[in-house]
């Protein structure tokens, strides 16, 4: 696709929709990590909570393992939020992402996309992933990154495994309206994330495909756990009951393959 016919986000029009609990957008036309950007200035000592960057083209992007990947400028929504979570306990910062997670399918559902949710970090439409999510600590500040694909086409990235939401049947996706959309339904998850709204967890629980699947997850140190996931727990984690030795794991992180369809 012709990057010219990827519109530039609105900046003036972002910035007239913001709502409590975000204070600014910011909108860069390029930059390695916009996570890594909110982390380094939040460890310097700024208060990035209620702050949202948005770049136009992320060049070093993040994902699941610390790997690293750049898609085509303006072809995604690629945003990071800064959220702080000093007065939330902190066994309850896992569901921050999944949080972020069903907010993102909040927003496509509402444009006519039927979106799903893959435990920890991935949004689902059709046969693809639409959408992922990557959270990281500076101090009591959680910094969550979305990057969501508006016209992204699998051979653009490295991923094949992708989708779009062009891809799915939206003409001309206004990415501005998007963003928007999205920063509502962002915000209206940390506020219920904050106060310990049951309703989040029952909608994240009622969406994730991975309840119930036969799953493989390969944990953060390499090993393997390969079983059924039972549930997902009041930490955010994933319960999976172990085929080899029928006892229940709470995975806290790791990559997660589904073995077969959901029955």
């Amino acid at each position: 696709m012709d990057f010219d016919l990827r519109p530039s986000l609105h900046r003036t029009t972002l910035r007239d929709s913001l709502r409590p609990p975000w204070r600014y957008v910011e909108v860069v036309d390029e930059t390695g990590s916009t996570n890594a950007d909110l982390i380094a200035r939040a460890n310097a000592g700024e208060d990035v909570d209620g702050v949202v960057l948005i770049a136009e083209h992320q060049t070093a992007g993040r994902g699941r393992s610390g790997r690293t990947w750049s898609a085509a400028p303006r072809a995604q929504l690629t945003l990071s939020a800064g959220v702080a979570a000093v007065a939330v306990p902190m066994p309850a910062w896992g569901w921050l992402p999944l949080a972020a997670g069903l907010a993102v399918a909040d927003t496509v559902k509402e444009i006519g996309v039927d979106a799903a949710l893959k435990w920890p970090n991935d949004v689902l439409a059709g046969d693809g992933k639409l959408a992922g999510i990557l959270s990281e600590v500076a101090g009591q500040t959680i910094v969550v990154g979305i990057g969501l694909n508006v016209t992204l086409r699998a051979g653009e990235v490295d991923e094949p495994a992708v989708t779009s939401l062009a891809d799915l049947g939206v003409a001309d996706p206004d990415r501005t309206a998007l963003a928007a959309r999205l920063l509502r339904r962002l915000g209206e998850r940390v506020t219920g994330w904050r106060t310990g709204d049951h309703q989040l967890m029952a909608d994240y629980r009622s969406q994730c495909t991975t309840v119930n699947a036969s799953v493989r997850a390969v944990l953060p140190d390499g090993r393997e756990i390969v079983g059924t996931a039972l549930s997902v727990d009041d930490h955010g984690r994933l319960r999976i009951e172990t085929h080899a030795q029928a006892d229940v794991v709470a995975v806290t992180a790791g990559d997660v393959v589904h073995l077969r369809p959901n029955l």
